[in-house]
C-alpha cells in the first residue's frame, strides 16, 4: 500500500461540477457531498478516504465551475477551462509549518508560491477558511501544495461518505527531476512517489464498499 502520510487531499477536476459528482457516483456508488463555493468561481464535493478501515484526515475534492458563479467564462483554477473530462490534477499536504516548509523548498530551487489565505462558503451558510501555499505559474501540478487548516476541522475527518484508498502515485517518463523537486520540501516519505511509468499522470487506486477496486 502505498499511501503517502502527509496527504490531505486529491483533487480532481473538471469542466461541469454536476457531471464530475455523476461520474463518481457510476465508478464508486458513492454520491460526492457538497462542500461550498469558492470565491474563485469554482464549487467544490467531497469524498473522505479512509485507510485500513479507518478515517484518515485524507479526502478526494471533486471540483469544477460554481453553477452559481457570475458569468459564463469557466475558472482556470486547476486548468478547469482547458479540462474535457475528469482529471485527478494534483492533491494537497499537510505538514507542519507550512511556511517554513516552503522556505526550505525555495532554498532549494523550488518555488512552492506564497501562503495565502482561502475560504469557501457551505451549502449552509458557514464560510470556513484556511491557508494554502499558491503555486507560480506556469504550474508544476506534479508537486503538491501545502495547506493549514488552521481551527477549521479537517475535511476527511467529518461526516462524509466515504472510500477506502489503497494508493496514490504520480507517473512520469522522465521521473528524475521531479522526483529531485519533491525531495526539495525534505518531507520525505509524507508525499506521493514518483516512478517511471508511460505517461505523465497520477494513479489514484479506490476500493469500493463491495470490494471492487477502481484505478484513476
Amino acid at each position: 500500500m502505498n499511501v503517502p502520510h502527509l496527504l490531505d487531499h486529491i483533487v480532481i477536476a473538471g469542466p461541469d461540477l454536476q457531471e464530475l459528482v455523476d461520474w463518481f457516483h457510476e465508478l464508486t456508488g458513492i454520491t460526492a457531498a457538497p462542500g461550498g463555493a469558492h470565491p474563485t468561481g469554482t464549487a467544490n464535493a467531497l469524498v473522505a478516504l479512509t485507510v485500513g478501515g479507518r478515517p484518515r484526515p485524507h479526502y478526494l475534492e471533486l471540483i469544477g465551475p460554481d453553477p452559481e458563479r457570475e458569468g459564463e467564462e469557466l475558472p482556470k483554477t486547476f486548468n478547469i477551462h482547458r479540462l474535457k473530462k475528469p482529471t485527478v490534477i494534483t492533491y494537497a499536504a499537510h505538514p507542519e509549518g507550512i511556511d517554513q516548509v516552503a522556505e526550505r523548498a525555495r532554498a532549494r530551487g523550488v518555488d512552492l508560491g506564497a501562503v495565502q489565505d482561502l475560504s469557501r462558503r457551505t451549502p449552509d451558510g458557514t464560510e470556513l477558511q484556511w491557508q494554502l501555499t499558491q503555486p507560480p505559474l506556469p504550474r508544476n501540478y506534479g508537486l503538491p501544495f501545502l495547506i493549514d487548516w488552521g481551527t477549521t476541522p479537517q475535511p476527511g475527518l467529518t461526516e462524509l461518505p466515504a472510500i477506502e484508498l489503497l494508493s496514490f502515485e504520480r507517473i512520469e517518463v522522465k521521473p528524475e527531476p521531479l522526483q529531485k523537486a519533491t525531495a526539495a520540501l525534505g518531507l520525505g516519505d509524507g508525499l506521493a512517489t514518483v516512478r517511471e511509468g508511460r505517461g505523465s499522470r497520477f494513479v489514484l487506486r479506490l476500493r469500493t464498499e463491495d470490494g471492487r477496486e477502481i484505478e484513476l
